[in-house]
C-alpha cells in the first residue's frame, strides 16, 4: 500500500517535525504496517521549476519532424516592470498544447530527474531558454507522448514543484493478509493517529441518504456469498470532464495510472476508504442487478478482453443479458465506461472474503479490488463509499444524483468477553486495567465492563480479524509496545530428547555431509510432466498422487511421490549457473494415497485437546508419507590437481552413499543387480536390508539424462529411510585391539556373473569362522581367460587371533573352509 505524506497529513494533524520516516518507524514498531520502503517523488528535481502560459508559437518547417519555436510567460505582471512583456523563448517537439496552455517549464540552472541538466542554447536556428517538460521528464510516471497541459486555473509564475507535489514523500507499507482496512489511506491514518495519540479525521465520517424506489433494481440471490449490495445512479456527467491534477497526482503516486474522470473517481475511492467500486454505463444495463453464482456453460468478457469460462462456485453480478461481472474481482467488457458515458451506477458492495479468493485463483485473475476483497472490507462503508464517488461525480463532471439502492444488511460484529488480566497474562506483562480499555477503544472497539473481572468488547465493522480474546490481547500488546515485552526464554520441560528414529535420521544427515554432500530442500510438488521426464511407465505406482485442491503452480499440481524431480531440478539449476561438480542429497516424505482414505478430514476444535478416536480418524484421512533419502551426483566426484586428473561421479558412488547410509543406521545392505526406473537397464543396483527392498541406485537412463538437461553420467539414489531404521537402537561394540600379528590371504572365486557379490562374501565370512579379522572385495575381472558369462570376485582376507600368533596351516585352514562354503552356496570355484 502506498500513501502519499501529504495525503496523509490531511486526516492526521501530525506536528511539523514528525517526518515520513517516523510515521512508518511508527507504524511499524505498532505492527500496524511494515515499512516497505519510502520514495522521494521527483528525486533528484531541483528548480527554477515554474508554471507558464504559452504566448505564442511559431511553426517551423524544413526539418525532419515538427518543431516549434513558443513564447512562454513564467512570471506575472506585478513581478517587476517588463517581466510580462518579455517571456522565454523555448523551442519544443510536441504537439499536444496551443496558445493560452499552461505548462510546466524548466527554467536554465534547472535538474531534471537523470541528472538533466537545462541550460541557454541555440538549436534549430532559434535560442531555447529552457524546456516544457512531460511527465515522464519530471519523474511522475511513464507518459511522454506530450507535454504536460496544467488547468487554466494553474497559477503562472508559480513554483511547479510545490503546485505538483513533486516534493513529496510516499510510504510504501506492506501489509499483512489479517489486515485488510490498512489498504487504505482511512486505515493508514487510523494506525498513524493511535500511533501518535493524535486525532483522527474519518473520511468516511458522513451522513448517507437511505434507500429509496428511484435507484436501479438490485436483487441478490446469494445472501451468503454478498450481504450488502448499495447502487447509486449518477446521470448527466459530462463525458468530457477530466480528472483534476490534485486526483491525477494522488492516484500516480499510489502507483495507479489516470484514465478517466468516473473510472479516476471510483479508483480515487478505493484508496482513500478501502471500499473496491464498480461504475457501469446506465446506458449498457438490461433490466436489474442481480448477484447469483454462475451457472454451467456461462461465459464473460472481462475488462482485460479475455473471455472466461465461468465455474459454478463464482459469484456473479448479471443483469438480463447475462454476467456483467466477477463480483470483487473485475467487471466485464459489456457495460464497462466508455468516452461518451454520461449516465453511470454505481455499485458498493460487500463480498465473502474466501468466495472472491477462491475465485481471484481459479481465474488467476488479480486486482485492487479483490485484494481488499479477500482480506475482508468493512460492509458498513459500502454506503459512504457509494455517496463520496456520488459527490465527487457532481462536484468535478456536473453529474445529478439520482436515486440510491440499499439491499441486504452487513453482519453486525459479535461481541468477545475478555479478562481485562488476559493481555499481560499472554504478554507476561502487567496491564492495568485503564490501559486495556484504552487501547481497546483505539482500535475502535466498543467496551463495556461486565463484572469486576472481565470486559465486553465488540470489534469495529472494519476488523473482522477481531473473533476471540487472544486477538483482542494482540491488539493490546501491540499497542502497549513490543519492546515491553520482556526477553526471557521458555522453559523446556523434562524429556527424553530425539526419538530413535530422530537420532538415526540426522545421523544419516551428517554422515552425508561429511562424505562431502550438501544437503537441500525442494518443493514438495510434482506435475506429470516430471515424471514422464524419468521415464515412468503409465502403471507406475509413483504416479499415483495425491491432488492438491489448491496448488501453488498448474504444472505441479500434485504432492510429491519420489524425491528425485526436485533434487534433479536443483542439480539442473546450480549446473546451469556453472556449478558443475556436485554432489546433492536430501531427506524428505514423500506422499501416496491410501485406499481406504477417509473422504475429508474432520475438523477438530481448538478447545481442547482431540480424544484417540479423533486423532485416528485425522490420521484415517491422511496420505502415507514415508520418509525417504536421495542422492544425486554430477561432474568429477574427486577433484583434479598436481597429484594427477579428477575422477568422475559414476553409479559407484552412488552405490556407496548407500553404504554411508546404511552404517549410519547400523544394518547390512544387500546389493544386486536390477532394472528400475529412472536408471540405466545395464548400471542400476536393487538395494536391500535383511531381503527387504529399501531402493535403488545406479546411472540414471541416457534418456531421462537428455530430457532433463543433465550433465552425461549423471548418478543416483533414492532409499525408503524408514525402512532401514532398525526397531531399537543397535549399539555398535568397539572392536578388540590385539597386539598379536595378523595373518593376510587372498583367494580369487569364479561365479557365474548373475551371482551377487555379497552372496559371496556373506559365505565367505560365515566359512572363516571366528578368525576373520576383515574381508575386502579389491578386484572384480570378466573376460575370455575364465569363459562368457562368468566374473572372478577378488577378496582379501585378514586373520588374527586374540591370545597367539597364528600358524601359516591355521590361517589356509580358515581360508580353504571359507572357500568351501562358498563353492557349496554360489558354485564358487578357484580361479587358476
Amino acid at each position: 500500500m502506498r500513501v502519499a505524506y501529504s495525503w496523509l497529513r490531511d486526516h492526521v494533524a501530525l506536528p511539523d517535525g514528525i517526518t515520513a520516516f517516523a510515521v512508518a518507524d511508527k507504524l511499524t514498531q505498532t505492527g500496524g504496517a511494515k515499512l516497505e520502503t519510502i520514495h522521494r517523488v521527483g528525486e533528484g528535481l531541483t528548480g527554477p521549476l515554474v508554471v507558464g502560459e504559452v504566448a505564442a508559437i511559431e511553426e517551423l518547417a524544413g526539418f525532419k519532424k515538427p518543431i516549434r519555436h513558443c513564447q512562454v510567460v513564467v512570471t506575472t505582471a506585478d513581478e517587476g516592470p517588463g517581466s510580462a512583456a518579455t517571456p522565454q523563448s523555448i523551442v519544443c517537439g510536441a504537439r499536444n498544447f496551443a496558445v493560452g496552455d499552461h505548462v510546466v517549464v524548466a527554467l536554465p540552472g534547472a535538474v531534471l530527474p537523470g541528472d538533466f541538466r537545462i541550460a541557454e542554447r541555440k538549436t534549430y536556428g532559434r535560442d531555447s531558454n529552457g524546456m516544457i517538460c512531460s511527465a515522464r521528464e519530471l519523474g511522475m510516471g511513464e507518459e511522454h507522448s506530450g507535454i504536460i497541459v496544467l488547468s487554466p486555473e494553474s497559477p503562472v509564475g508559480a513554483d511547479a514543484i510545490a503546485y505538483l507535489g513533486l516534493d513529496d514523500e510516499v510510504i510504501e507499507f506492506e501489509v499483512t493478509p489479517d489486515r485488510g482496512y490498512a489498504l487504505s489511506l482511512r486505515g493508514i491514518a487510523r494506525e498513524t493517529a493511535i500511533g501518535f495519540d493524535l486525532p483522527f479525521q474519518d473520511p468516511a465520517d458522513f451522513d448517507t441518504p437511505a434507500s429509496d424506489d428511484s435507484g436501479h433494481p438490485v436483487r441478490i440471490e446469494d445472501p451468503a456469498g454478498c450481504d450488502t449490495f448499495v447502487a447509486r445512479t449518477v446521470t448527466g456527467v459530462d463525458p468530457q470532464a477530466s480528472s483534476p491534477l490534485w486526483m491525477q497526482r494522488r492516484l500516480q503516486m499510489a502507483g495507479m495510472r489516470p484514465i478517466s474522470l468516473i473510472v479516476d473517481v471510483t479508483n480515487y475511492v478505493m484508496l482513500e476508504l478501502g471500499q473496491p467500486i464498480h461504475a457501469y454505463d446506465r446506458q449498457r444495463l438490461s433490466g436489474p442487478i442481480v448477484v447469483r453464482r454462475a451457472r454451467a456453460g456461462e461465459v464473460l468478457e472481462t475488462l482485460d478482453g479475455a473471455k472466461r469460462r465461468l465455474d459454478p462456485a463464482d459469484l456473479l453480478i448479471t443483469d438480463d443479458s447475462g454476467p456483467i461481472g466477477l463480483a470483487g474481482v473485475m467487471g466485464g467488457a459489456s457495460t464497462e465506461i466508455h468516452d461518451g458515458s454520461s449516465d453511470v451506477v454505481i455499485e458498493a458492495a460487500h463480498f465473502e472474503a474466501t468466495s472472491i479468493a477462491r475465485t481471484v485463483r481459479r481465474h488467476k485473475l488479480f486486482s485492487e479490488a479483490a485484494k481488499r476483497f479477500e482480506r475482508g472490507t468493512d460492509p458498513a462503508t459500502a454506503r459512504t463509499a457509494s455517496q463520496r464517488v456520488v459527490d465527487l461525480l457532481v462536484e468535478l463532471a456536473g453529474g445529478t444524483a439520482d436515486g440510491v439502492t440499499v439491499v441486504g444488511r452487513g453482519s453486525r460484529p459479535v461481541a468477545i468477553t475478555i479478562p481485562w488480566t488476559h493481555p499481560g497474562r499472554v504478554a507476561g506483562v502487567e496491564y492495568t486495567r485503564e490501559e486495556v480499555e484504552r487501547w481497546l477503544r483505539q482500535v475502535g472497539c466498543d467496551v463495556a465492563a461486565s463484572g469486576s473481572d472481565a470486559l465486553v468488547a465488540t470489534p469495529p465493522s472494519w476488523r473482522p480479524d477481531l473473533r476471540d480474546p487472544n486477538d483482542l490481547a494482540e491488539e493490546v500488546i501491540r499497542l502497549a509496545g513490543f519492546d515491553r515485552l520482556p526477553s526471557t526464554l521458555p522453559k523446556a520441560s523434562a524429556g527424553t530428547g530425539y526419538s530413535h528414529a530422530q537420532r538415526i535420521r540426522r545421523r544419516v544427515g551428517t554422515a552425508l555431509a561429511s562424505a562431502g554432500y550438501v544437503e537441500v530442500i525442494a518443493y514438495p510438488f510434482l506435475g506429470p510432466a516430471d515424471l514422464d521426464a524419468l521415464g515412468l511407465s503409465e502403471d507406475d505406482p509413483r504416479r499415483n498422487t495425491v491432488q492438491l485442491a489448491n496448488p501453488i503452480s498448474e504444472e505441479q499440481p500434485s504432492m510429491r511421490t519420489t524425491l528425485l524431480p526436485g533434487l534433479l531440478a536443483a542439480l539442473r539449476r546450480n549446473v546451469g549457473r556453472g556449478n558443475s561438480d556436485l554432489a546433492l542429497f536430501e531427506q524428505g516424505l514423500v506422499f501416496r494415497p491410501r485406499k481406504d482414505a477417509a473422504p475429508v478430514a474432520p475438523r477438530l476444535t481448538v478447545e481442547r485437546r482431540p480424544s484417540e478416536q479423533e486423532l485416528a480418524s485425522l490420521d484415517a484421512a491422511l496420505p502415507l508419507q514415508p520418509r525417504r533419502v536421495a542422492v544425486v551426483l554430477a561432474g568429477l566426484r574427486e577433484p583434479a590437481g598436481w597429484w594427477g586428473p579428477g575422477r568422475p561421479a559414476g553409479w559407484q558412488d552412488a552405490i556407496q552413499a548407500a553404504r554411508v547410509i546404511a552404517d549410519a543406521c547400523r544394518v547390512e545392505l544387500e546389493v544386486t543387480q536390477d532394472q528400475h526406473e529412472p536408471w540405466h537397464p545395464g548400471r542400476c543396483a536393487r538395494l536391500a536390508v535383511n531381503g527387504r527392498l529399501v531402493g535403488h541406485a545406479g546411472e540414471l537412463h541416457p534418456r531421462v539424462v537428455a530430457d532433463l538437461g543433465l550433465p552425461p553420467r549423471t548418478a543416483a539414489l533414492e532409499l525408503e529411510l524408514d525402512r532401514m531404521i532398525p526397531a531399537e537402537e543397535i549399539l555398535t561394540r568397539a572392536p578388540a585391539i590385539s597386539a598379536m600379528p595378523v595373518a593376510t590371504q587372498d583367494v580369487a572365486l569364479v561365479v557365474d556373473a548373475a551371482v551377487p557379490e555379497h552372496y559371496v562374501e556373506a559365505a565367505l565370512r560365515e566359512g572363516a569362522g571366528p578368525l576373520l579379522e576383515s574381508l575386502r572385495l579389491f578386484d572384480v575381472y570378466t573376460g575370455e581367460r575364465i569363459g562368457e558369462g562368468r566374473k572372478s570376485l577378488a577378496f582379501a582376507l585378514r586373520f588374527r587371533a586374540p591370545d597367539r600368533t597364528l600358524t601359516a596351516e591355521e590361517a589356509s585352514a580358515a581360508r580353504e573352509a571359507a572357500v568351501a562354503l562358498a563353492a557349496a552356496r554360489t558354485g564358487a570355484a578357484l580361479r587358476s
